[in-house]
């Protein structure tokens, strides 16, 4: 019996399965992952090690034939003065009418990537993490109005994200 439990925290802790929405906080229903797919321009985020360094942040989503969700994030690393680009996929942890999603770019290593707000037509969002590390602001344009952004920020406020931390993210048309 200990042994299970040991494989089960072990599991856990390897592949981030029992953790992919930080306590409290609530993924956006229903969700349309339709309406969600294409590109999206990152406005803010909580800054961490993947994404340092990158201005002109951009996500796509398309469907892959498994019935997955091909994610193919790029953005310029200004320091470097280089394009960085990685794909990965997404799968639903659970009804996909909830926007609870665990998303990989590294084999079989999946973390959290849950849509915790969204308006109708889905043209903004707000996505956290696995944990209250990892938020952003998402748009269809490389801007959001500020009507909108207050509103988001003020949802991960009361869900317990640290918003003065965000990284506004620069849209300057960098050529590729």
């Amino acid at each position: 019996m200990q042994t299970n439990l040991l494989l089960l925290v072990a599991g856990c802790i390897l592949f981030g399965a029992c953790s992919t929405i930080p306590k409290g906080v609530k993924a956006a229903q229903p969700f349309y992952k339709e309406k969600y797919l294409g590109k999206w321009y990152e406005i803010a985020r909580l800054d961490f090690k993947y994404e340092k360094d990158l201005s002109n942040v951009t996500a796509t989503y398309s469907l892959n034939k498994d019935g997955s969700i091909r994610v193919e994030n790029e953005g310029f690393n200004y320091k470097k003065n280089k394009w960085q680009k990685v794909v990965g996929k997404a799968k639903f942890v659970g009804d996909e009418n909830i926007g609870m999603l665990k998303v990989s770019f590294f084999g079989p290593f999946y973390s959290g990537y849950n849509v915790i707000a969204i308006d109708d037509e889905y043209k903004y969002a707000l996505v956290c993490g696995k944990d209250f590390g990892y938020l952003w602001l998402l748009s269809r344009e490389p801007f959001m109005p500020e009507e909108v952004k207050e509103k988001y920020l003020k949802i991960a406020e009361d869900y317990g994200f640290k918003t003065s931390s965000l990284v506004w993210v620069e849209h300057n048309n960098k050529e590729k």
